[in-house]
């Protein structure tokens, strides 16, 4: 079962955090409040669309989770945001790459660099064939085609050897980025890393 709702509320920003200064909902200025949108859908399939469709609207990708929901069984959640009043212009378009094979994966997040995205964001989830998908939510400017980054996704079920690539791709430019720890496709319960340097401009 697919889902879309919307929920209406305050930017998680220093005010929020201080609730001595006396700054409420009501008393906030316009531009401090946000508005947002949850998308999940337990088809990864469906995400990449439903993003799109929202960032239609003004709507910027904030995060993502996979896992087990109250009512939608094992799910894929993304969580979007606008400043309240914005206007309703597409300013980012998405791509959602899934794989339980993190050899795809290297080469899904390499095409779409190509094409001007960038990483945002990474989870896990239960597919319908059993293990997991690796699922990576990338973003550009919407009509940006130039390549910004390159990627490089680094896969081990032992945490000694992922020591030492991390290492290694430090020492190449890479820079950390994301890691979640699943059931892949090949690897058995492996850590994914994904680390990324910036292309000479």
């Amino acid at each position: 079962m697919e889902r879309l709702r919307t929920v209406v509320g305050l930017a998680a920003s220093a005010w929020m955090l201080a609730p001595s200064a006396g700054v409420t909902q009501e008393t906030a200025p316009l531009e401090a409040r946000y508005e947002y949108k949850l998308l999940a859908t337990n088809k990864t399939s469906t995400m990449e669309k439903e993003l799109n469709q929202t960032a239609e609207a003004g709507f910027r990708f904030e995060g993502v989770m996979g896992g087990q929901t109250g009512f939608g069984g094992k799910e894929v959640v993304s969580i979007l945001s606008r400043p309240v009043g914005a206007p309703a212009t597409a300013a980012y378009e998405y791509k959602l790459c899934a794989t339980t094979k993190t050899s795809t994966m290297q080469k899904e997040m390499a095409e779409a660099a190509g094409a001007g995205y960038h990483y945002r964001g990474q989870t896990v989830t239960d597919t319908m064939f059993g293990g997991q998908e690796v699922v990576v939510i990338m973003e550009r400017v919407r009509g940006e085609k130039a390549a910004q980054f390159e990627y490089k996704l680094l896969a081990t079920n032992k945490t000694s050897t992922m020591q030492k690539e991390i290492t290694e791709a430090a020492e190449a430019g890479f820079v950390f980025t994301g890691i979640t720890v699943g059931n892949t496709g090949f690897g058995g319960r492996e850590v994914v890393l994904i680390t990324q340097r910036p292309l000479p401009r």
